[in-house]
């Protein structure tokens, strides 16, 4: 009988550490370390003329100064393009430091290393860099222009251009009753963790090795990435992620520029170097996301079922390629969700422009796609006059049809097939949780008071658990404790918690007992990394594997010291028992030294284990030829695809009818992340991602002007939801299994915030009475949206509950909750 983990709300192990100081971040470590700074372009695109350094030279304090002539070997190589795709036929990445020519604002020109932070940066202001500014591309429409080049050697700014196409999408729209095309926006945002990036490097010249920590996702793969650039033996490189202050995906990268430099001058120097980012320097130099336009035309019947559908879309990828075009891959075949169209046409360009570089932000091209997706669903309930719940009802594939293949191919060629999920079920969840039938009665009283609310949903589908592996490692020690190491990283997941539940159910210990490293190649050199909602999938399953592995050898020595069948044994709570002789039992502490036959007694199970010695047969081996000593396993987990966990949630918002503020009044989940391990931490992942998503939806963009200057980049400008701004979060779930791993589980990581930009649009176009096609969406935007549609630029919603006017006296004191004011005088509230 196995302990009683799974589906156990077991408070999070790692929080009172952490909440009472006792973290240790990549800036807690290195207080011996030099530091560094850099010289960073204050032009989105420029050749680089003259760099002038001789003021700096001689600032005390100063170990060294560095360009890109200064590097040699892999170092001054441009940085690898970690995921190619045929598609991508114009890919192009960065330098360390900027060789000839910067292409966003940011990019790094000059490091400085000096005995402080404080030094560094006060030699960084004393070199001058001399510009010959070029044309800088900035925003979609004006790479696709093509007019000014990002890259000249880059036709068009086109890095990538690919169509894929199930059945005849242009026989279907001509056949189809009703037809409709809207154009679609969402703007770039940025992940903005807690901790920016950070490296601290220590070289050991005689051993000719490298030990690194890095605020990373994947310490694997900056460890390959630094020794291929370093020319080092992968063997002699170690990384360690520490504690991490969030990631969201911007930590994904490996190696960003400052991990290679940061190692390449530790070993240069001799001597221990840091880096930690500061605020300014995240925002522009680390990552964005999101910037993409749509065009989707969709044809359907009489009763709203999509007969075809054709999505054409322009991806901004930056300056850089590095992560390759897993993004708009994702937004092209995620799109679909829960829905099964007659035929489907997906073409996308991803383009070059003079701005930070994409990678994946949580959700990773998800929440794009799916307010296109959920957007259509509404235009056709629109157009039909007809239930916009019942609409995506028609549309679902069903139970029945699982697993269900879309036809279509994911970055890795292999195929978009979802596993398990029941949509018609979590959508009656959903209608029931936010009261869906009953909202018509709910503004009427709204109305009745002089507010103005609106409900809106928004469904997805999300690929987690994708490959190509993880690994775990078990061990029992003599003391009981136990040991768990798996290669990929936490920032704030809650691994220490999760992995160790499994381990307690698995091997039938306490979890007490267990302890759990993540992101040390020390511990676990093969990994792949955190990203994707497949923490739990990969590595969940690759220890619950390698803990298997254990238990049975566990209970194979057992069986042969105490002289009874593998059969009559059980574990729990540590203790190997044989059913119906309660006395007969021994701890695996026990059992851990019998499975490593020392010659010395060194504590309490080793001395208690001497009582068996005369149980093995003398003729034999100690260890078996098959056999190792330790009670310990490793196993890895290697899927043949991706799981799907899905969703659906709702929104009911206010709109202020003078200063036009959205505000959030209930906001519903249902979510299918199969078996849930711990409940608790699935509701936090929940309502994490949905405070993203609140904030991707009404208040975060990255608001560059034509020369490429990012004009709010501090918190002072780039605005966030505080406490404030995220209501309290309703949630129910349902919990399908996955036939495709041995715990059936999904991932949870990235929920919370695909369908939120979906969800928001829905509900305030359902309370104005006009379309919504744009997100984020400020009260500033919507103060123009309601001008233009008083001014007949917009059409009107037969749904429609809201009058607004920019041009007259509102009608009584109750619509505006000031009688003396004038609407067309009031500015609106950011």
């Amino acid at each position: 009988m196995t302990t009683q983990m799974f589906g156990a709300p077991v408070r999070r192990r790692e929080d009172p550490r952490l909440v009472t100081g006792n973290g240790r971040f990549l800036d807690d470590l290195g207080h011996d370390a030099l530091e560094a700074a850099f010289v960073r372009s204050p032009h989105a695109h420029a050749r680089i003329v003259d760099v002038d350094v001789a003021d700096a030279i001689d600032v005390e304090g100063v170990a060294g100064i560095y360009v890109h002539e200064d590097l040699t070997g892999p170092m001054a190589e441009p940085l690898p393009l970690l995921i190619p795709h045929p598609s991508l036929t114009h890919g192009r990445t960065a330098h360390a430091l900027a060789r000839d020519e910067v292409n966003h604002v940011g990019e790094a020109v000059v490091m400085v290393v000096a005995r402080n932070r404080y030094v560094a940066e006060d030699a960084c202001q004393r070199i001058r860099v001399t510009y010959e500014q070029l044309p800088v591309v900035v925003g979609i429409e004006t790479a696709r222009a093509g007019e000014h080049l990002v890259h000249e050697d880059v036709p068009g700014n086109i890095a990538a251009h690919l169509t894929q196409e199930v059945g005849d999408v242009e026989a279907a729209l001509v056949a189809a009753p009703h037809t409709l095309t809207l154009d679609l926006a969402i703007e770039r945002s940025a992940s903005m963790p807690l901790e920016g990036k950070g490296v601290y490097a220590r070289w050991d010249d005689e051993r000719g090795e490298l030990r690194m920590y890095s605020s990373t996702q994947t310490s694997t793969g900056v460890r390959a990435a630094v020794a291929a650039r370093l020319g080092l033996p992968l063997a002699k490189v170690e990384c360690i992620a520490p504690d991490v202050g969030g990631g969201f995906g911007v930590k994904i990268m490996h190696p960003w520029p400052e991990e290679a430099l940061v190692a390449w001058t530790a070993r240069l120097l001799g001597q221990p170097v840091k880096w930690t980012e500061d605020r300014r320097e995240h925002f522009v130099s680390s990552a964005h996301e999101r910037g993409q336009l749509h065009e989707v035309t969709v044809g359907f019947d009489d009763e709203g079922r999509v007969l075809g559908l054709d999505v054409r879309f322009w991806h901004d990828n930056g300056a850089y390629t590095p992560y390759g075009i897993i993004v708009p891959i994702i937004t092209s075949t995620q799109l679909l969700g829960p829905y099964k169209p007659g035929a489907y046409r997906v073409e996308f360009w991803s383009l070059y422009t003079n701005t930070v570089i994409v990678t994946p932000y949580r959700g990773a091209g998800r929440p794009q796609g799916v307010f296109a997706m959920e957007r259509v669903m509404d235009a056709i309930a629109e157009q039909l006059g007809l239930d916009r719940a019942e609409v995506r009802s028609r549309n679902f594939i069903q139970p029945s049809e699982m697993p269900y293949d879309h036809g279509l191919l994911f970055q890795d060629g292999r195929p978009l097939k979802y596993d398990s999920g029941d949509f018609p079920a979590s959508l009656h969840k959903l209608k029931k949780l936010v009261g869906w039938d009953d909202f018509s009665e709910y503004r009427a009283a709204a109305e009745a008071e002089g507010r103005t609310v609106g409900l809106g949903i928004g469904c997805y589908v999300e690929g987690t658990g994708v490959g190509p592996y993880e690994g775990g490692h078990v061990q029992v020690e003599t003391s009981g404790r136990v040991n768990v190491s798996t290669g990929l990283t936490s920032q704030g997941q809650g691994h220490e918690t999760v992995f160790a539940q499994i381990v307690a159910q698995e091997l039938g210990v306490r979890i007490e007992d267990v302890h759990v490293t993540t992101g040390d190649t020390r511990r676990m050199p093969y990994a792949v990394g955190t990203f994707a909602s497949r923490a739990a999938v990969m590595s969940g399953n690759a220890i619950a594997l390698a803990a298997r592995n254990v238990r049975a050898k566990a209970l194979r020595i057992a069986a042969d010291a105490l002289e009874v069948s593998v059969d009559d044994l059980d574990i729990a709570d540590g203790t190997v028992s044989v059913r119906g002789a309660p006395g007969t039992a021994m701890s695996l502490g026990t059992v851990s030294v019998l499975s490593n036959p020392l010659r010395y007694a060194f504590d309490e199970a080793a001395q208690a284990a001497t009582q068996f010695a005369g149980t093995f047969d003398p003729d034999k081996p100690p260890v078996a030829d098959d056999d190792e000593p330790g009670l310990e396993g490793k196993d890895f987990y290697s899927p043949t695809q991706a799981t799907f966990a899905n969703g659906m949630h709702a929104a009911i918002v206010e709109t202020d009818p003078v200063t036009a503020e959205i505000r959030i009044l209930r906001y519903c989940v249902v979510h299918d992340c199969g078996p849930m391990i711990n409940p608790m931490i699935v509701e936090g992942q929940v309502h994490g991602g949905v405070a993203q998503g609140v904030g991707g939806a009404l208040y975060e963009r990255m608001d560059y002007d034509s020369s490429g200057q990012l004009l709010n980049a501090s918190f002072m400008d780039f605005l966030m939801p505080y406490a404030s701004e995220v209501p309290e979060i309703e949630t129910d779930h349902l919990e399908t299994p996955s036939p495709l791993n041995p715990l059936g589980i999904k991932g949870a990581g990235e929920a919370g915030c695909i369908p939120v930009s979906a969800v928001i649009a829905s509900a305030i176009e359902d309370a104005e009475g006009f379309p919504i096609t744009r997100m984020p969406i400020s009260p500033n935007d919507l103060w123009e949206l309601r001008r233009r549609h008083a001014a007949g630029e917009l059409p009107s919603l037969r749904r429609a509950r809201a009058a607004h006017s920019t041009d007259a006296e509102p009608t009584d004191a109750a619509a505006t909750n000031d009688p003396t004011t004038d609407p067309s005088t009031q500015e609106p509230s950011e």
